[in-house]
């Protein structure tokens, strides 16, 4: 089993081909490992941690719902939260029809992450807000859209952790410059094995052969990709 962990910069997506007429870069430009996807997705403009792996009943226990496991962000938002904003994040909000699992959201102070390139733009005339936010759900451009309903619209979101629930610290984006990549440790690759191998059925076999057949599919095409900054 081969698991990568990379820190998407923003302006990139979360596969190896790009989009027909799209201004994004896409992960053929930053990772020559071939046989791996992305288990799990970041919107273009966040940036942050992506897993990247070969097998696919792992990238399939990641990313079902029904595992939940956590995914810790920070978000910087415009405006000064008030407390009833905070309690609705915390509670959950209704975005899309359906209200949002309950998550963990506390304010913070600045945190010492790289410049983003591009800078973020924001009106000098209205504060920003750090909020660090844990969720166990990935619903499409899921943070963005909680802030967004509470007042608060999402300048900058980064992922720095995402949990295996087995017990140990959270797989973290601690120590990975932008737009660089690492295999994962002996004992991170010793947990991840044993998450991708947990209750092995008929059916999770099936993601997993799927999985692996899927990841050749695209780096077939990825290799041909020609994938140009916006």
């Amino acid at each position: 089993m081969t698991c990568l962990l990379f820190h998407k910069p923003y302006g990139v997506l979360s596969q190896f081909t790009p989009e027909p007429g799209s201004r994004w870069d896409c992960l053929a430009s930053w990772i020559s490992s071939t046989g791996v996807y992305a288990a799990g997705r970041l919107d273009a403009d966040s940036e942050g941690l992506l897993l990247l792996t070969d097998d696919g009943l792992l990238q399939h226990r990641l990313t079902d719902p029904r595992h939940g496991h956590a995914r810790h962000y920070l978000a910087q938002v415009e405006g000064l939260p008030a407390p009833e904003a905070l309690a609705g994040l915390r509670q959950g909000v209704v975005i899309q029809g359906r209200r949002t699992l309950p998550a963990r959201v506390e304010i913070i102070a600045p945190p010492d992450l790289p410049e983003r390139c591009p800078p973020i733009r924001h009106r000098l005339s209205v504060p920003t807000t750090w909020l660090e936010l844990v969720l166990r759900e990935g619903r499409n451009r899921q943070v963005r859209r909680m802030t967004a309903a509470v007042g608060l619209p999402t300048l900058r979101l980064v992922r720095m952790a995402i949990d295996l629930e087995d017990g140990a610290p959270p797989l973290r984006l601690d120590g990975l410059p932008p737009g660089v990549w690492r295999e994962a440790s002996a004992a991170e690759a010793a947990r991840l094995a044993r998450l991708g191998s947990s209750k092995l059925g008929g059916r999770e076999r099936g993601e997993r052969e799927r999985g692996g057949r899927k990841a050749q599919a695209r780096n077939s095409l990825s290799s041909r990709a020609v994938c140009n900054w916006p």
